[in-house]
């Protein structure tokens, strides 16, 4: 796809072009709305509200950089501005200053497939699932985090170490499950 042409003719405001734009990256940053949502009717709101800002914003997409990297961005943030406003995220969507580091640091052998360890990181808490996406997924630095979301580069490694020993915590707890019920991939 010639990405060049698209932003042009979307720029002149073509439908057609603005629907193609739109189909072609639909599904690929829904999945981003709905990895820091709890639901997939908030992941399509925020996926809606992030095509508003990138077609109301494309005059200012430079064609540095792949188009599909500029509009990710623009998702991350539509979904964190979803989970500050939301009352029912809000609550959760909360970070103390402790900066407490992991206890242990062993990584456990993996048996589990990307979809178990996707459904594991929605089931963290809003802030650590976010802080978890922001830095894992995405690849955001912890500083870069803390200006995201407001908050000091300690305490997004903080809530990222925490996220990630729970993380830990229910991968070893699902490997004894597997184990003692037989279906253990190691057996």
């Amino acid at each position: 796809m010639d990405t060049q042409r698209l932003v042009r003719d979307c720029l002149r405001e073509i439908p057609a072009a603005q629907r193609q734009l739109y189909e072609y990256f639909a599904e690929t940053m829904l999945g981003v709305c709905y990895r820091y949502t709890k639901s997939m009717d908030d992941a399509e709101d925020v996926l809606q509200d992030g095509f508003v800002k990138v077609f109301r914003n494309l005059h200012q997409y430079k064609y540095e950089g792949e188009l599909g990297g500029w509009i990710r961005r623009i998702m991350v943030t539509t979904a964190l501005n979803f989970l500050k406003k939301n009352s029912r995220y809000n609550q959760e969507f909360s970070f103390d200053n402790e900066n407490l580091h992991p206890v242990i640091d062993d990584d456990p052998v993996i048996r589990i497939t990307g979809k178990e360890i996707a459904d594991l990181v929605r089931q963290l808490p809003v802030g650590y699932q976010t802080i978890f996406n922001l830095h894992a997924v995405e690849g955001f630095s912890h500083v870069e985090i803390g200006k995201m979301l407001g908050i000091n580069e300690g305490t997004s490694r903080s809530q990222y170490a925490r996220a990630r020993a729970l993380l830990i915590t229910w991968i070893k707890k699902n490997e004894e499950l597997n184990f003692k019920t037989g279906s253990y991939a190691g057996k």
